[in-house]
């Protein structure tokens, strides 16, 4: 007989928070990728063009870890017209030592939302400057604002500007996170506006042309682009990538195939054989972070299975713990 632990999104919101203990997580799960022999396959997706949706399997497992995740993350981007979110989705934990199912978290991508959230602000802890207090966020979505709040957990954001390419959508979001918030948020349709004199921008947007051109950008600041998860999607022009300082990624293989990194090769801004600074490498003092004020840095995340492991084991650890979530014996 096995017994899982089935837990809805209500019950993971109450357990799981993005807060210093998710950062911490996600941080340690970059950290084993660059220490440990992690098996992290390729992601998986399917398109289903017809509707602008896409399905990414995402999956790890991490040696010393006694569960391992494989979540399932549909993205169908017209959803909002259908009053309807544009992502959801669960995580499926199974034991690393029998693979028997442990849990069955059925958090319609909420999980998922944090881990993003998390990255981030580990990212802007390795690359950006301390005294990091203005933000600009491209997107009006969920993670737009997680972002923001992720910001504030390792950086003293007092200011952030907010793009859309839908300026109402920026601007209901502007005024919804400075409430949330209590800093200045305000919404600014241009661009090049949003970026200058920003200390950390922050992509989140599914777009397939570049938001970020090279003339947006200054010395000292710091970019995260997590938007660009697949081969089609592009939110930073590739001279950008040749001009920083330090290009960061959170997988090399991944960001190859999917990334920021991937329309730089392609374009002949990047080689594809060049080596590739790892998030994880950097946590851990192999490779050095920002050199000084004046540095460029960008951080390409396309999101990886030991994130997503990171954060169903917590969660898994957590709902134990408040004895939480039903039971199902089978």
């Amino acid at each position: 007989m096995s017994r899982m632990t089935i837990l809805t999104e209500a019950e993971l919101r109450a357990i799981v928070k993005l807060d210093l203990d998710a950062v911490a997580c996600v941080e340690n799960a970059f950290r084993a990728l660059a220490t440990l022999p992690v098996a992290m396959p390729p992601i998986l997706r399917l398109d289903i063009p017809e509707h602008r949706g896409e399905v990414d399997v995402k999956t790890a497992y991490v040696p010393g870890i006694d569960g391992f995740a494989i979540k399932i993350s549909p993205g169908f981007f017209d959803n909002p017209k259908l009053g309807l979110p544009s992502v959801n989705g669960m995580m499926v934990l199974l034991s690393s030592k029998t693979g028997l199912v442990e849990a069955l978290l059925l958090d319609n991508g909420y999980l998922t939302d944090v881990r993003t959230a998390a990255a981030g602000a580990v990212a802007a802890k390795h690359l950006s400057r301390p005294d990091s207090s203005i933000a600009a966020i491209f997107g009006a979505g969920v993670q737009a604002g997680l972002q923001l709040e992720a910001l504030r957990l390792v950086r003293p954001i007092a200011e952030a500007r907010i793009w859309a390419r839908d300026a109402a959508k920026a601007e209901v979001a502007a005024d919804t996170l400075r409430q949330k918030l209590g800093i200045v948020v305000r919404s600014e349709p241009d661009a090049a506006k949003a970026v200058a004199g920003a200390d950390i921008i922050v992509t989140t947007t599914p777009s397939t042309e570049p938001l970020i051109k090279a003339g947006f950008i200054s010395a000292g600041q710091h970019i995260t682009a997590m938007g660009s998860d697949a081969e089609h999607k592009n939110e930073i022009a590739p001279a950008i990538l040749r001009m920083a300082d330090l290009y960061v990624a959170d997988s090399a293989r991944q960001t190859r195939l999917l990334g920021e990194l991937h329309h730089a090769i392609a374009t002949g801004v990047m080689t594809a054989d060049a080596e590739v600074t790892e998030l994880g490498q950097i946590i851990v003092g192999e490779r050095h972070g920002r050199r000084s004020d004046s540095d460029i840095t960008i951080a390409d995340l396309t999101g990886t299975g030991v994130q997503d492991t990171a954060i169903a084991t917590l969660a898994r650890d957590r709902a134990r713990a408040a004895n939480t979530g039903t039971i199902f014996e089978s």
